[in-house]
Formats: structure tokens, C-alpha cells, sequence
């Protein structure tokens, strides 16, 4: 649904139930000052139907439609799903009419295009220009889906008719820095015997890791002063890339964004591993006229998350214990005695006690941790990405 003057209009839509299911393309107004309902009729070829589809209003007046997703069954129960990559323009002809005339045109927009997606976000931001954020492509196979999530904006100019993808430049002030250092650097390097110059302090750098399970964790790494010329230009390098992409929102689908004087707030959405589904809670900003960097204003708490997914896992071994019968009451006794382990605190950081050492030490209680969280199908390869993401994060704010 789009604002279009004194109209709120509707496009497309599904209908699923228990047996079958149907697609729209039909186009509704709803009338601001009467308060009434009318379904428009336009002219020309428009969309095939579709839900999921993105709106927006160009300088004009005019609506743009892009994108969305529908199936159709090819044989009884065999659905095959379209991801449309399509736009189109929906003008109002004859105006100041008593009656507006509507009409379809087909947009081929130029430049370079988002990758074939749903569940994507659009907001319109500043000089004519829509965006789109995020979203998932579905890899269907015979009995499953794999979905591919995605983090990227990309840029809609309505006058040009043309998509760009949104880089991020990164903080200037720290690109001038590190090109100052290392000129002061290069000026000095004859004078060995010359006192050096005392090194800086620990530079704090905030990451955000992603695990396997949806979990969203925030790590804080600390990086010690140079040491000696190979060693700082390795941390130079280390630190460029760090700070080029230190914080930006993890891949998602249905995120909700809004634009408030130039700058997009992206906040929660969807993500998946395997069959399991995890809402998201955080909040981000990013400055749409500098596109410098995202800002974190809420992170999200790995521990919630963690905690709802055990309550998803312990809802889901319920009823498996119901339908298996009595002959599961004593693995479901050991299973409460598991979850009442969990609830115990995690493995503490010793003093002076390394990561390395912290990890060979508790290596087992994260994985274990992390297989009842993510079931007893997670395939192993993932389960030890997990646990071992969850022993760095737990580390990290530890020390």
C-alpha cells in the first residue's frame, strides 16, 4: 500500500487455504475524504499477480511497483515458486477529471539491478531516490528450501529511472589518520637510531558476528599498539578492513525501515537456518547523504536469543514426547536435567587466561550448548561454528 495524494492505494495480494490458494493483481483506492473504497480499473498490460511486492510514489505522482513473488501448481501437490524482478508504472491520466483514469506501463529500468530476492524492504529516501534493504532468495528443492539472506541497499533514482547499489565509503576522519601515519612513517624510516615514537594505546574495535542459528552477537576486539614495522602493517591492514565493515546489520527479510531527515533506520526482521526461524530486535542507522557507516542504537541481547530459541526446542521435543508415547519418559527426565544444566552459568574466564587456552578448556560445554539449540538434525560442521562463535562472544565480554 502507497499514499498517492489523497488516495491510499492497494495492489496485488494472496489468499491462501487449507486446500488451495490464489494470487491478485487487482488495484484498490481508498478515498482520504470520503472515506470509501473503489477498485480501479486501468488500462494497458499491468503485473501479473503477485504478493510481496514493493511500492513507492516517483516526483509525479505516479506509482512504482517492483518485484514480489508467486506460485502456481504444476501437479497435484507440486508447487513451483517465481521470484518477478519486474517493475512497472501505474500514471493517472486525465487529471482534474471528475473521475481519474489510471493506466499500466512496463519500467526497464537501467544500471545495475538488485539480484532476484523477496521479503525485501523499500523506503523512499532523499533526492528522488527509493531504496531497497535486505530480503531472501529461496533455493527450492525437492523437499526442502534454502534461503539466502541478504544485508545490501540498493538505490531506485525515480527520475532517471535507474538502480545502483548504496557502497559504503567509510569514516573519513580515520582514512586521513592512518594516511597521516603511515607519511610520518615513511618520513622517518632512515633514522633507526632516532628515539621512536611512543606507540598509541589500544584501539577498540566493535564487530558484529552472525551465527549459524540467527544469533546476532556484538564483539568488542582490542587491538594492542604496533610493535615493530612488519607487525603495524599488518595491523594497518587488519585495522583498514575492520573499520571498513565493523557494524552493519546481519542478513534479513522483512526488516522495517523509515527515513527521518536523510538518514535510514533499519530495525528487526527475519532469519532462518534450516527449519527454524528467528526474529530479530536490533535497530541500526546509517546516513544515506554520506553512507559512512552503520551505527548500532539497539543490539541485539545473543542471551534472549538464545533463550527463545531453547523455549522453541523445549515447545518442539514436547510434543514429539507426546505423540512417541511413554516409552520417551525417562530421555525426557535426562532432557530436563539438560535444560536445568543450561540454566546453570557459562564456563567463567579465568585470570590471565588466554582465548586459546579458554577455549580448549570449555570447547565441549559450547558445543553441547549449541546442539540443543539447534537441534539434533544441525549438521556437525555447523554446530561447532555455533559454539565456537558463542565461546568467543561469552570470552570477549568477559575480559
Amino acid at each position: 500500500m502507497v499514499a498517492c495524494k489523497r488516495q491510499l492505494v492497494v495492489f496485488g495480494g494472496f489468499h491462501e487455504s487449507a486446500r488451495d490458494y490464489i494470487y491478485y493483481n487487482d488495484v484498490y483506492a481508498f478515498n482520504l475524504d470520503s472515506f470509501t473504497w473503489s477498485k480501479l480499473a486501468p488500462s494497458g498490460i499491468g503485473p501479473t499477480p503477485r504478493s510481496g511486492c514493493q511500492m513507492a510514489t516517483n516526483p509525479e505522482g505516479s506509482i512504482i511497483i517492483y518485484g514480489g513473488y508467486s506460485k502456481q501448481r504444476i501437479k497435484k501437490d507440486v508447487d513451483k515458486g517465481t521470484l518477478h524482478t519486474d517493475m512497472f508504472l501505474l500514471k493517472v491520466e486525465g487529471a482534474g477529471k471528475e473521475e481519474d483514469k489510471w493506466a499500466w506501463s512496463r519500467l526497464n529500468p537501467s544500471g545495475v539491478k538488485p539480484t532476484p530476492r523477496s521479503g525485501f524492504s523499500v523506503a523512499v529516501g532523499p533526492n528522488n531516490r527509493s531504496l531497497l534493504f535486505g530480503g531472501v532468495h529461496d533455493e527450492e528443492e525437492e523437499e526442502s528450501i534454502e534461503g539466502d539472506f541478504f544485508n545490501d541497499i540498493y538505490f531506485y533514482d525515480l527520475r532517471k529511472n535507474r538502480w545502483f547499489p548504496g557502497q559504503l565509503k567509510g569514516p573519513k576522519s580515520e582514512k586521513r589518520k592512518r594516511r597521516r601515519g603511515r607519511q610520518a612513517e615513511a618520513e622517518g624510516a632512515g633514522d633507526e637510531e632516532m628515539e621512536k615514537q611512543p606507540p598509541q594505546g589500544p584501539v577498540e574495535i566493535v564487530k558484529e558476528v552472525v551465527a549459524e542459528d540467527g544469533t546476532v552477537m556484538t564483539i568488542k576486539q582490542v587491538i594492542s599498539g604496533p610493535a615493530e614495522e612488519k607487525e603495524r602493517s599488518e595491523s594497518e591492514e587488519e585495522e583498514d578492513g575492520a573499520l571498513g565493515q565493523q557494524v552493519e546489520p546481519c542478513p534479513r527479510s522483512n526488516a522495517m525501515l523509515a527515513v527521518k531527515h536523510g538518514v535510514l533506520y533499519v530495525y528487526g526482521g527475519m532469519f532462518e537456518v534450516g527449519d527454524r526461524q528467528f526474529t530479530l530486535s536490533d535497530l541500526y542507522s546509517i546516513d544515506l547523504h554520506k553512507m559512512e557507516e552503520w551505527k548500532v542504537l539497539v543490539e541485539m541481547d545473543p542471551e534472549a536469543q538464545e533463550w527463545l530459541e531453547e523455549s522453541e526446542s523445549d515447545e518442539e521435543e514436547d510434543d514429539k514426547e507426546g505423540a512417541e508415547g511413554g516409552e520417551e519418559e525417562e530421555e525426557s527426565s535426562e532432557e530436563e536435567s539438560e535444560d536445568e544444566g543450561e540454566e546453570e552459568p557459562h564456563p567463567s574466564v579465568q585470570l590471565d587466561e588466554s582465548h586459546a587456552d579458554y577455549l580448549s578448556r570449555t570447547e565441549q560445554y559450547w558445543i553441547k550448548l549449541a546442539r540443543s539449540n539447534m537441534g539434533p538434525e544441525a549438521k556437525e560442521k555447523k554446530v561447532v561454528k555455533v559454539a565456537l562463535a558463542m565461546a568467543k562472544t561469552f570470552y570477549e565480554d568477559s575480559v
